[in-house]
């Protein structure tokens, strides 16, 4: 029995360490931010500004980590693999958890088990823009266009599986009209061929869009999402004019590596949403052409298994997929 007691006394002691570790508060370091893209984007754009509110909020460096590559598939993966303490985290996107699952023959993490949703951060709409020679203004004179035109129009991409090139072939199914999809090196070389005239339109991010349509250099017709965006408000929807039930965006936010302790979640969010929330914030997020969001985990977590099953009913029916 003495023996029995040593060697409880021994086991409490060695675990004193760890109940030490798991009692830290969070947070307890520099947060690492992953942005699973290019620097320059909206989505980094955003992170950032959230980011140094962050910092200020909690009095520790939030730093942002660009990791690109394959899609966002690398930097996810890295968060993935990481510890679940709070102290990294993934500012993931529609690519991320919605449409590469689907796109890709395999990525390094699974979208669904790996992470846990924090936080919707924003909602950028993309919008259905044709080249000046185009003879429509409206949606219902375009689909008539496309319709009397089988097989003769086009719409570019920034890439085969890319919200634009998924918003188009939505479109082309529930117009029942007839489209090639051309696909690019990215959305930028796009748009110089629909300016060009070599591409009649495109389904674009609204923020990239914007200075275009402003420059008279392309027309808008509507924007892709449920509801008409606060960005344009003068825009009508595409579901409006013809199509109801059509709602494609592209959206962004946060997640952490699963198995981050429930306090920690609530925590961030918290963080996330007062930065949201902020007027000095909201007002620039406005101007890179994204609408704050700032939904509860839970809400996030149910909205992302929507669109997955969304979009991979799309990716398949599409047949886009990327080797």
């Amino acid at each position: 029995m003495k023996t029995l007691r040593l060697l409880a006394a021994a086991a409490l002691v060695a675990l004193v360490p760890l109940a030490g570790v798991a009692a830290q508060p969070f947070p307890a370091k520099q947060i690492r931010f992953v942005v699973p893209y290019p620097p320059g984007g909206p989505l980094d754009a955003v992170a950032r500004l959230l980011g140094q509110k962050i910092a200020a909020s909690i009095k520790h460096p939030v730093v942002v980590d660009n990791v690109p590559g394959a899609g966002g598939n690398i930097g996810a993966g890295v968060v993935a693999r990481a510890a679940p303490d709070g102290h990294t985290i993934l500012m993931g996107a529609v690519a991320t958890h919605a449409i590469n699952p689907t796109l890709y023959p395999s990525i390094p993490y699974n979208a669904e088990k790996d992470f846990i949703a924090v936080t919707q951060v924003a909602t950028t709409p993309n919008v259905l823009v044709v080249n000046t020679g185009v003879e429509a203004t409206t949606v219902a004179e375009f689909i008539k266009l496309a319709k009397s035109k089988p097989n003769k129009l086009n719409f570019g991409s920034g890439s085969t599986g890319s919200a634009g090139h998924l918003a188009g072939e939505l479109f082309k199914t529930m117009a029942g009209v007839d489209m090639a999809h051309i696909p690019y090196k990215g959305a930028a070389a796009a748009m110089q061929d629909l300016i060009g005239g070599r591409v009649d339109l495109m389904f674009d991010n609204f923020a990239s869009s914007l200075a275009q349509v402003k420059g008279g250099r392309v027309r808008a017709l509507a924007v892709t999402t449920a509801k008409r965006t606060a960005l344009a408000p003068e825009l009508p929807t595409i579901a409006e004019s013809g199509l109801p039930g059509f709602d494609i965006s592209t959206w962004f936010g946060v997640f952490v590596p699963a198995g981050t302790p429930k306090a920690t979640v609530d925590r961030l969010y918290d963080e996330f949403a007062k930065a949201l929330n902020a007027p000095d914030v909201r007002e620039k997020m406005f101007a890179l052409g994204a609408e704050p969001v700032a939904s509860r985990p839970e809400d996030f977590a149910a909205f992302v298994k929507a669109e997955a099953a969304k979009y991979a009913k799309l990716v398949k029916s599409s047949g886009a997929k990327v080797d």
